[in-house]
């Protein structure tokens, strides 16, 4: 019956229609879910590549206006496009305008990580916390992210704060909702050992939740922050003469001038800065975490060799029958917390 079963279940059941059974080579490439190799990936993204250039130049060719299917006051061709790029390099300040809505995504949204992961962590852990903020928590979610622009300006102005406050409320939502969840998603039985090896509630969110729960927080972060960097655009429309202007404003510029070349570089040098971003992140998040991504580690050992020489720092500073009150390194509660709390942990 375990035979027949894995005929029946198998791969090399599916039949070829003309007969006979398909090639392995033809069923490794169709596959369900079946990896390909890095060779192959990069082959076929720039076969994508080569596919939508091809579609592009054949919209625009021609030397005549008339004669293209789309005119270049709607779609300049490739070939003007990239001509076009020196002036928006020097004369439009491009790398100026790139570093100053960087900055306005990596403040806006940095304070959001600040405020949102603290408060992600008590939602998960304490679930009247979380009922409390859950109203909140919807509308930030589920507003429409250009709705608050009028908001931001009644509130902050026209300004640098306001761009900055704008990316704050448009990501804090997303930050508290996953890192709860990711708090929430630590099984049971890693707080269950650290209540029978003694610990206290404050040291099982600090010791045992927070680390289980970091890569799942650092992930969402890594994720949340190219969205954050595609709603910059948004706040960037509002300028004053003072303000440096970012790509959103090097956007609506060219679009009030008809700089249609400009619109498109800046849209195809919006996603490889992201990109960039993406993967100087996702480097980081395999040496914070290793044992979960497979990197080599350097800032996980930095991180721990950081906290070992803080915590003997304040154990300079704690008093004895403090130190006698505490739990011993290998988690075993002494017999004073013991009689003091019951034998319960708190």
């Amino acid at each position: 019956m375990a035979d027949m079963r894995k005929k029946e279940d198998g791969p090399q059941s599916v039949a070829n229609p003309l007969g006979g059974m398909p090639s392995p080579h033809v069923r490794r490439f169709r596959a369900l879910r079946g990896d390909i190799s890095a060779w192959q990936a990069f082959l076929l993204g720039s076969l994508c590549i080569a596919v939508c250039g091809g579609i592009w130049w054949a919209l625009t060719r021609g030397p005549i206006p008339e004669e293209r299917i789309m005119p270049q006051s709607v779609l300049p061709s490739p070939y003007e496009t990239f001509s076009d790029f020196h002036d928006l390099w020097f004369e439009r300040a491009l790398t100026r305008n790139t570093l100053m809505s960087l900055k306005r995504v990596i403040l806006g949204f940095g304070l959001a990580a600040i405020v949102g992961i603290p408060l992600g962590v008590l939602c998960g852990c304490f679930r009247r916390v979380s009922a409390f903020f859950a109203p909140l928590m919807i509308v930030g979610r589920n507003i429409p992210i250009a709705a608050v622009i009028p908001l931001t300006l009644s509130l902050f102005g026209i300004g640098e704060f306001q761009k900055i406050m704008f990316i704050f409320i448009a990501c804090v939502a997303f930050i508290v909702m996953d890192a709860a969840t990711a708090i929430a998603d630590v099984s049971s039985r890693y707080v269950d050992t650290a209540y029978t090896l003694g610990a206290r509630r404050r040291q099982i969110i600090i010791k045992v939740l927070v680390p289980l729960a970091m890569p799942a927080i650092f992930n969402s972060l890594r994720l949340l922050f190219g969205l954050a960097f595609g709603y910059i655009m948004l706040a960037e429309v509002i300028q004053t003469t003072q303000d440096v202007g970012g790509l959103g404003s090097i956007i609506n510029m060219a679009q009030r001038r008809g700089l249609r070349s400009d619109i498109l570089l800046v849209l195809m040098l919006i996603p490889l800065v992201a990109l960039g971003i993406d993967r100087l992140l996702f480097w980081v998040q395999r040496q914070l975490f290793p044992y979960q991504y497979g990197g080599d580690g350097l800032l996980h050992r930095g991180v721990r060799a950081f906290n070992r020489a803080v915590e003997d720092f304040v154990t300079l500073f704690r008093r004895p029958t403090e130190l006698a009150a505490a739990p011993t390194a290998h988690g075993t509660p002494p017999a004073a917390q013991d009689a003091a709390e019951g034998g319960k942990p708190s």
